[in-house]
């Protein structure tokens, strides 16, 4: 995707001649000739690079930068001049410039000054996606989103993840229920101990007590040695159930016991053994309608009920697509010892555009699929499989919605502004950009 800079420059002449050897270069640019303005665009937009004059009508350059530096420490800025003055340039690099640059401007010189920044960018974000692929502990970094819908979630772990209260995780299948469940794990005062997974549907009735309970020995044919059970396993820590709903009937009153009196007792003995477990539970199913058609114990589902999380699924947050890609992009190209790939525009598109029933690990399948059957740098739609690449068109399904053109504005510009600029935002929406920015401004969207 096109990287963006905004120039803020009161010379004219001068701005404009940055801004076409950077349009040239395929940046997104925008321009103003007051730091004011500028303020107000960044609190607006985001962009990769600012290049600012330091000598500006009103406020100077410094202070602007100080000030974007307050709210985005990470943001990268060029600082150009007449005025030599050593002084000047320390300061700017105090104040956390990339780099300075001194009238009058030669063109290659600021391209190849703006080319090292957003590789030195480039390079830190892999850097930092790198550890976390290396991370043992699934601390919130684990958790790849900056939609508000993901914010809230991990808002409210932070809120009860060192509590003894147990938790109840709602999602649909795919969205990353286990995942959760070990951050709540790992930042609770439990995170040393055991952090014990168990799907309930995986597992067949019949072995259901003797794998969470254990049994003794000669308890049933083929028991030939005593085995502890996983909920023993799991004793100090966390039990992960998923799929709870799939729990039968029958087992519903014997787990029921174990959130009651953490007591625990095998196959085949006399003896209770005492355990200290804190329980999360997952479920893709509705436990309110399945308690009501009395295929779920009322009082285990106000049991496990104490604090419910409700996971969004991927077509609530369509905003973290493009992170989400790029996160499994980079690891599996390391994986499988590829270069490093790049989604077409197209194909970016698509991804945004496609509904994902299997939510994040169909995405993941999606994309270990493209890498592999991929050659060269690019990733394009040819590389999805038919179901991604031949679904509804935007328009045909906003005619089947039945939109109205406003809703049809904002749905076009939710779904396509990670892959155009604005200004080709504008031009497929047939409106200038001023009237895009006050489309955004009306309806609430505000710029990636």
């Amino acid at each position: 995707m096109s990287k963006s800079i905004l120039i803020v420059e009161d010379e004219e002449t001068l701005r404009e001649s940055i801004r076409r050897i950077f349009t040239k270069e395929g940046y997104i640019v925008d321009t103003t000739g007051t730091a004011e303005e500028a303020l107000t665009l960044v609190g607006e937009n985001f962009y990769d690079i600012i290049i600012t004059d330091i000598i500006l009508p009103g406020m100077d350059g410094l202070e602007m930068l100080e000030r974007v530096k307050e709210l985005h420490p990470e943001q990268i800025f060029i600082v150009i001049t007449a005025y030599a003055s050593i002084d000047t340039a320390v300061k700017a690099l105090r104040l956390g410039a990339y780099d300075y640059i001194m009238k009058p401007i030669i063109h290659e010189e600021i391209k190849q000054v703006v080319r090292n920044a957003i590789t030195e960018k480039n390079l830190k974000a892999e850097n930092r996606l790198l550890k976390q692929a290396l991370s043992k502990e699934y601390d919130f970094s684990k958790v790849i989103g900056e939609s508000k819908q993901i914010k809230a979630v991990l808002e409210e772990i932070k809120k009860i993840a060192d509590s003894k209260s147990n938790v109840l995780l709602l999602g649909e299948t795919g969205t990353g229920k286990e995942l959760f469940a070990r951050v709540i794990h790992n930042n609770s005062s439990r995170a040393d101990m055991p952090f014990v997974p168990i799907n309930c549907s995986a597992i067949p009735e019949s072995l259901l007590e003797s794998e969470l309970f254990g049994h003794i020995k000669g308890s049933f044919t083929g028991a030939v040695t005593n085995k502890k059970g996983l909920f023993e396993e799991a004793d100090g820590g966390t039990v992960f159930l998923d799929e709870i709903g799939d729990l039968p009937p029958s087992f519903q009153v014997k787990l029921l016991r174990v959130l009651e009196d953490q007591m625990v007792r095998p196959v085949g003995s006399t003896k209770f053994r005492e355990v200290d477990i804190r329980f999360i539970t997952a479920t893709n199913r509705n436990l309110y309608e399945a308690v009501k058609e009395g295929r779920f114990r009322e009082d285990l589902y106000y049991r496990i009920n104490v604090i419910t999380l409700e996971l969004p699924p991927l077509r609530d947050r369509k905003e973290d697509i493009p992170l989400l890609a790029r996160y499994y992009l980079n690891k599996y190209t390391r994986d499988f010892g590829k270069e490093d790939k790049e989604l077409t525009p197209e194909a970016l598109s698509l991804l945004v555009g496609y509904r994902w029933p299997g939510n994040i690990r169909e995405l993941q399948n999606v994309l270990e699929r493209a890498v592999l059957i991929s050659e060269g740098r690019y990733i394009k739609p040819e590389h999805f499989p038919d179901n991604i690449r031949m679904g509804d068109s935007f328009v045909e399904d906003s005619l089947k919605k039945g939109l109205s053109i406003e809703e049809y504005t904002r749905a076009f510009i939710l779904k396509y502004q990670h892959v155009y600029s604005e200004q080709e935002l504008a031009d497929r929406l047939g409106i200038t950009r001023k009237t895009l920015w006050e489309k955004r401004k009306k309806l609430g969207i505000k710029k990636p």
